[in-house]
């Protein structure tokens, strides 16, 4: 499997859409396109404010750091996110404001589009080796929330400190069809899937 390491140095900071906040963009597939297929980003929220919509894109949010937020959908759903990793899916195009509730906040996005991906986030402990195969038409993505982990047999791979995230994809002629990453933390494992 071909591994892309990104560490979170590299990540590119850019304004929300609407204008109201901040998020580090981690990556993007296909890279650098603005139809993009799916994306893993960073958000930083410093004050009560409307998030962004995104027709066709659905959405999964972690509490990385903070005290929390309370978010209230248009449709009157209320859900409160709490440390540690508080979560919730919810479809793009839905209208919502975020109350912080105690201070700033910092959260992992997911965002896929609805018709060409199917996506599933995990919230894992790594305690020893976790194995990755390649499948047709499946990426993985890793984040490390806390620890630290490396890719056993590929030298050439970075290793992966807290905050630091690799996107596997399909191998590359030559390249083993599976991949081992070892070490100890937590991370959230990513699987993304063509329709």
């Amino acid at each position: 499997m071909h591994i892309h390491a990104i560490p979170a140095n590299e990540y590119r900071r850019e304004r929300w859409k609407n204008g109201l906040g901040w998020t580090r963009e981690i990556v993007r597939s296909p890279v650098g396109a603005e139809d993009w297929d799916w994306r893993l980003s960073i958000a930083e929220i410093d004050r009560d404010c409307d998030f962004s919509t995104f027709d066709g894109v659905d959405r999964i949010l972690v509490l990385l750091g903070g005290e929390g937020m309370r978010l209230q959908f248009a449709d009157g759903e209320r859900v409160e996110l709490h440390p540690p990793y508080g979560h919730v899916a919810f479809a793009g195009e839905r209208a919502l404001h975020c109350r912080l509730l105690a201070g700033p906040t910092r959260d992992f996005n997911l965002m896929w589009r609805r018709g060409r991906i199917q996506a599933e986030l995990m919230r894992r402990p790594l305690v020893g080796p976790m194995v990755f195969f390649a499948e047709a038409g499946v990426s993985w993505a890793v984040h490390v929330l806390a620890g630290r982990a490396h890719f056993q047999d590929r030298p050439e791979a970075a290793t992966l400190e807290a905050g630091d995230t690799a996107v596997l994809s399909a191998p590359a002629a030559g390249e083993p069809a599976r991949v081992i990453l070892s070490g100890g933390g937590e991370l959230l494992v990513i699987r993304l899937r063509r329709r």
